[in-house]
């Protein structure tokens, strides 16, 4: 009797010559752990950091866009950020659905890699699993991506404009920087390093996030004035999946489990957990008392500073990342944006420009100064590539990653102000002072608990709790003290 093709031998339809089951074991759970990121963890821990009148909202826009950008993704915009080559920062738009197209091996039409007399440095990428594992590992980078930008709008933004904003700043914007410096696009091919997300996902993320914050305008004085966490501790569950899955995020770039993967997934926690450190010792000198939200946002600036550079430095490299993100991060946010009018009048919610613009800029500029040569010839298409620090062309390679920063700064900042005036066009991209003052029970007909007392306006025609004549003072709740709050 035969067993279905699936399970036969090495060599099966199903199991072809250049499947590496280990490879492919690693990508996928690499995804799956990027997903987890997302959903739930972001969705917990954006529900969970915001006032109580918008944990609902705040946690729908996330999951929103986990699912809107998979749609997008395998409908177009997967090849333009992967695909064969339009433009020199854009791929050709066409689907990645076909049976055809998702079992055979995986390959990055774009990423050979060329001297400049027009020969072949370095082959294209070809990694020994299927298209389908590396469509699915890309998608959950996209979507963390879009999830980030909505950190800067939370507390305000019509939901209807941001459901027209996933799918245009996918396609408009992410896949520029992700086939620009990932695809094999013209920074690629410059040489411009982005181990696992740095520029592409991070710097975008924080430039998108303070423009669009921009465009659609503050919440309200009295959000802005009082803003606390509605769960403390739900939100570190959510933080948790965040630094844990980032094993995920950094270990599944080098496209196979290797050695490489090994180093990032060790960088990665070492540079986290520095940054944290640092960020909270900072917290007890300046405010004199840590804070849980402080150390939150201090993972999070060493996990964005390491990705640029997670496989290509040395442990004790990490370790200086680690100090720089748990602290220049911090005084953008704390001391800077407090005296800066610009960065006050615009609203970003949880401080995006500052834990993944910042960080992010942080990391690709040092990773230009500690890229080691062995380490960098273990995954980089261009040879001999070596951080500042290690002399040669390393300082070289410092200016290529200020240029390469300046472009997508440059790029999000255009097209991230264009969608947000063409959604304006169409539907006002903020809510209206009604539903500000009202937040999830207006916009969803949902709440996340079924309590009041936490300074929003009270709606009493559609609860039963208190009577129309009930002079209670709801709003005598005592402002929290701590220190390190959203700004």
């Amino acid at each position: 009797m035969s067993v279905p093709v699936a399970y036969q031998g090495n060599t099966s339809l199903a199991v072809a010559d250049w499947l590496n089951k280990g490879d492919n074991a690693w990508q996928m759970i690499s995804a799956t752990l990027v997903g987890l990121q997302s959903v739930p963890g972001l969705v917990i821990l954006y529900g969970s950091i915001v006032k109580k009148k918008w944990a609902v909202n705040s946690a729908f826009m996330a999951l929103y866009a986990f699912a809107a950008v998979w749609i997008c993704w395998v409908t177009w915009a997967y090849n333009m950020s992967f695909g064969e080559k339009l433009l020199p920062f854009w791929g050709k738009a066409k689907p990645a659905l076909g049976q055809k197209f998702l079992i055979k091996q995986a390959a990055l039409p774009a990423s050979t890699h060329y001297h400049k007399n027009g020969t072949v440095e370095t082959s294209m990428l070809e990694p020994y699993y299927p298209m389908a594992s590396m469509v699915y590992f890309q998608c959950m980078f996209a979507s963390i991506t879009l999830i980030l930008v909505a950190g800067s709008l939370l507390g305000r933004m019509n939901i209807k404009a941001w459901m027209l904003f996933v799918p245009l700043w996918l396609t408009f914007s992410y896949t520029i920087g992700a086939f620009s410096i990932w695809g094999g696009g013209f920074l690629f091919q410059w040489g411009v390093i982005d181990y696992s997300g740095g520029y592409v996902i991070h710097l975008s993320s924080g430039i998108a996030g303070l423009t669009a914050a921009y465009w659609v305008g503050p919440r309200s004085t009295k959000d802005r004035e009082r803003f606390p966490p509605n769960n403390v501790l739900l939100m570190l569950t959510g933080a948790g999946l965040l630094w844990m899955g980032w094993a995920g995020f950094n270990g599944g770039d080098p496209y196979s489990a290797n050695i490489d993967s090994s180093m990032a997934v060790l960088n990665t926690n070492i540079c986290a957990a520095t940054s944290l450190l640092v960020w909270t010792c900072l917290d007890v000198i300046y405010f004199k008392k840590p804070s849980v939200i402080g150390a939150v946002q201090g993972m999070i600036t060493g996990l964005v500073c390491i990705t640029p550079g997670a496989g290509l430095v040395q442990g004790w490299a990490a370790i200086v990342m680690g100090v720089l993100s748990g602290s220049i991060p911090w005084f953008t946010m704390m001391i800077v944006h407090k005296r800066s009018r610009i960065l006050q009048q615009v609203d970003d919610t949880l401080g995006v420009f500052h834990t993944h613009a910042v960080a992010g800029f942080l990391g690709g500029a040092t990773t230009g100064l500690f890229t080691e040569p062995t380490l960098a010839n273990l995954f980089l298409a261009v040879t001999n590539s070596r951080g500042g620090f290690y002399g040669g062309v390393g300082g070289y390679q410092f200016v290529k990653q200020i240029v390469g920063a300046l472009f997508v700064i440059g790029w999000n900042l255009v097209a991230t102000s264009i969608i947000c005036v063409v959604i304006r066009l169409l539907i006002p991209l903020r809510m209206p002072e009604e539903e500000l003052a009202i937040g999830d029970d207006a916009v969803h007909g949902e709440e996340a608990y079924a309590l009041w007392g936490d300074g929003e306006k009270y709606d009493a025609t559609r609860h039963g709790w208190y009577s129309s004549n009930d002079d209670t003072n709801h709003d005598s709740n005592k402002i929290p003290s701590g220190v390190t709050q959203m700004v």
